[in-house]
């Protein structure tokens, strides 16, 4: 995966290998400061339990939760630490919580690095096409759940049914997904036992109920352009503020690191900056309330994402006229 880049010819290859270089400092003061944050929410929501203030902690403190898949996706890269078994560590810690076994996100991840938009073969497009009330229901949280958590049972029961995952890859999955399971059973009963609510309390229903706020930079990512094997068009940045661009670890500039994904979460700002000077070409971006806006309104009135042609943009800021119009039907 270090050596795949999406589009050559952006970037000087001498700089580009200056922008690759990991930072076990950089790395720890990233992952330091999201989980220094997650701590400080969690005391917060303890302290203001039971009263109105646990509502915006709650709310918070979900939020941080479901960012650290952000780091996760950096961790499977191994781009966010130099030594290689702290992205290891912390990539399978990390993948426990957000109930998103370590090996199968690298799977599923690196086939939607190597085939992005390609309906056959990109690991994230094994799904039906959205109509609006898929597509809600992705972004609210309770499909995404629904097919994590049916994940780690049908692995644990031996059933591997996806189309990117080889032959040899199925018993490892399958050994990870049984090993999460028998975790999360060992807290539920450690719970039980100890009659405590805390796993609900600062894990679970947080996580779950705030999914959404994530699920706006999981969809802004790729939706609605073009299916062109190009990662400089079929990949969206976001426009946001630094706040966003922290929490998120820097995927806000996510053209760039689809197009060189071995540049390490810090150096994307600067790797977006050099390809924009270079080529003079901006890569398509939006705002999460903009995207957000105009996909409702590309999928209302009963259209549906399999209405629109996959060779163009139909989800953008301004659209050139035409371009995002439905495809006709016989």
């Amino acid at each position: 995966m270090e050596g795949f880049v999406g589009r050559r010819g952006l970037i000087e290859a001498k700089r580009l290998r200056g922008l690759s270089q990991r930072s076990n400092a950089r790395g720890a003061l990233q992952m330091g400061s999201h989980v220094g944050a997650l701590v400080a929410t969690g005391i917060a929501l303890s302290l203001n339990w039971g009263t109105v203030w646990a509502v915006p902690v709650f709310m918070a403190h979900g939020t941080l939760l479901n960012f650290l898949y952000a780091g996760q996706h950096e961790l499977s890269h191994a781009t966010v630490f130099r030594t290689r078994w702290l992205n290891e560590a912390f990539g399978r810690a990390i993948g426990f919580l957000m109930l998103y076994p370590r090996n199968f996100d690298q799977l599923q991840h690196f086939a939607h690095h190597r085939y992005t938009q390609d309906w056959t073969r990109d690991g994230e497009l094994e799904r039906p096409r959205y109509t609006l009330r898929s597509f809600l229901l992705w972004v609210l949280g309770p499909t995404y759940w629904y097919s994590r958590i049916r994940r780690i049972l049908r692995f644990s029961a031996g059933i591997v049914t996806e189309r990117y995952i080889r032959e040899a890859e199925r018993p490892g999955l399958i050994r990870e997904a049984r090993l999460h399971l028998a975790g999360y059973l060992a807290i539920a009963g450690v719970s039980i036992a100890a009659g405590s609510w805390a796993a609900v309390t600062y894990w679970l229903a947080p996580l779950m109920l705030m999914k959404w706020t994530h699920q706006f930079q999981n969809t802004i990512e790729h939706f609605g352009l073009t299916h062109a094997d190009d990662t400089w068009v079929n990949t969206r940045s976001t426009r946001t503020n630094a706040l966003m661009r922290w929490v998120s670890w820097n995927m806000q500039y996510h053209t760039a690191h689809h197009t060189y994904p071995a540049v390490p979460f810090h150096a994307l700002p600067e790797l977006h900056r050099e390809i924009v000077a270079r080529t003079g070409t901006e890569p398509p971006s939006m705002t999460y309330l903009g995207f957000m806006g105009a996909s409702i309104r590309a999928l209302s009135g009963g259209r549906g994402e399999a209405d629109y042609p996959e060779d163009a943009t139909w989800i953008a800021d301004t659209v050139p006229a035409g371009s995002a119009a439905p495809a006709a039907h016989a």
